[in-house]
């Protein structure tokens, strides 16, 4: 029989274990938090308020746009900035959130759904490899007032 201090050892790793998978939950959005992990691991190529740079698409007023349909959700999570991010899943469900409520402007959909940890781990399991070629034929779903 196990003892007792074995017993509270097991209990207390499981308490630890519970309370750490629901610090983060992507529908409670950690502003300082998901800005932070912007700052280090996508204003690097997005820059600061979202305007993009040389080769890179600004999100600033359109990244909502993607959201619209299915296809553009996931593409947000497959590109390689995300899905290879060492961004755990509920921190990029959290960041991504952050980043369209935060540059999306008026191309945040009304009914917008946030992304939830357990969507982002299954999307990322399937990268994108290829993206401008992927991304232009998305834009070219998206109706002529959303495309840039």
């Amino acid at each position: 029989m196990k003892s007792l201090a074995q017993l509270l050892n097991v209990f207390v790793l499981w308490l630890l274990a519970t309370v750490l998978n629901q610090a983060i939950s992507a529908e409670e959005i950690n502003y300082p938090r998901a800005k932070y992990n912007y700052q280090m691991f996508c204003q690097g190529c997005h820059t600061q308020d979202g305007s993009g740079g040389k080769d890179v698409p600004e999100i600033k007023n359109f990244i909502g746009n993607f959201l619209t349909f299915q296809e553009g959700r996931e593409y947000l999570v497959r590109v390689p900035g995300s899905s290879n991010s060492s961004l755990n899943d509920p921190q990029l469900a959290e960041v991504l959130n952050w980043m369209v409520l935060e540059l999306g402007g008026k191309s945040i959909p009304v009914d917008m759904k946030l992304y939830t940890a357990k969507e982002v781990g299954n999307l990322r399991k399937n990268p994108l490899f290829e993206v401008f070629n992927y991304r232009e034929r998305l834009l070219g779903k998206m109706n002529p007032d959303q495309s840039k």
